[in-house]
């Protein structure tokens, strides 16, 4: 709209009723056409604050609809409205009286679902079945999360303590059947070292017992390899005490020393020309060139 037919309406509107006769039919219609264009251009601009619009419908008792003048845009799990003016705004949480309303939602229905049977297995401690457990699930050993005794009966061992303690070699863990299961975790005396193998304690003994038979033989071997440590140690020590009894009493040992060659020599010859004499070792290749005085 240009600035003179706006003069032309504010001039028609403050002459008002007085000055109406004296307009012309055409003066009168073109003065409402002007009227009617700055009403919509008043409504071209304005924007309508959205909260303002969700005031409105919740005290009318109406629950606004989302993309009617208020469009509602959700951001990881959160609405917010937009303003129209650049930014958004969090939608404010309605009545609860405006939830109750709400119809639930139904979850859509799968008709090609596969029923997955559940394999339930019998605690060995209390009889109970199961559908999950720690130590079947890492070491295969029926036994139910209500029955686990981490102290004693259902400790774990490390491999180089089971190594130590039933007297068992790498293929006992890797290649014997069953093999063995562990679990990994990290070193807790330096980060930087391997991770440690856990095992269960009571099948190492099993395994220990399928090696070694009884209790009775693996004692049996612990007290062989214990004198044959000793035995090793006191051949060792014994060794050690002749050794320095040999360097210490003379009269027994006598030490070993390196010869020193001594230089043999035969008829002095010699040189006119540099005025000197020579003479060579009898026993080995040495010569001497000397002056005499």
């Amino acid at each position: 709209m240009s600035e003179e037919t706006v003069r032309e309406t504010t001039e028609a509107a403050s002459v008002g009723g007085a000055s109406s006769s004296k307009l012309t039919n055409a003066q009168k219609a073109r003065i409402e056409r002007n009227q009617a264009k700055a009403q919509k251009l008043r409504e071209a601009k304005l924007v309508s604050h959205p909260y303002k619009q969700l005031e409105n419908s919740n005290a009318n008792g109406e629950q606004p609809i989302a993309g009617q003048n208020n469009p509602v845009i959700k951001v990881q799990g959160t609405k917010y409205i937009d303003s129209g003016g650049g930014f958004l705004l969090e939608q404010p949480v309605l009545a609860s009286a405006n939830k109750s309303t709400e119809a639930p939602a139904v979850a859509p229905i799968i008709e090609d679902a596969i029923a997955i049977p559940v394999v339930y297995e019998e605690c060995l401690d209390c009889g109970d079945q199961y559908a999950d457990s720690y130590l079947f699930n890492n070491f295969g050993y029926s036994v139910c999360d209500k029955c686990r005794d981490t102290e004693e009966r259902h400790s774990l061992i490390t491999r180089t303590e089971a190594k130590a303690e039933y007297l068992l070699k790498d293929c006992d863990f890797d290649k014997r059947e069953p093999v063995l299961r562990y679990i990994s975790r990290k070193n807790p005396h330096n980060v930087r070292w391997g991770e440690m193998k856990l095992y269960l304690h009571l099948q190492v003994l099993q395994r220990a017992m399928d090696v070694w038979g009884s209790e009775e033989e693996l004692m049996r071997q612990h007290e062989q390899r214990e004198d044959k440590r000793v035995l090793g140690k006191t051949r060792k020590y014994n060794k050690q005490m002749k050794q320095l009894r040999m360097e210490v009493r003379s009269s027994i040992y006598t030490k070993k020393t390196t010869a020193v060659h001594e230089h043999e020599f035969g008829p002095d010859t010699y040189n006119e020309l540099e005025d000197n004499y020579t003479h060579s070792c009898t026993t080995c290749p040495y010569s001497e060139t000397y002056e005499k005085m």
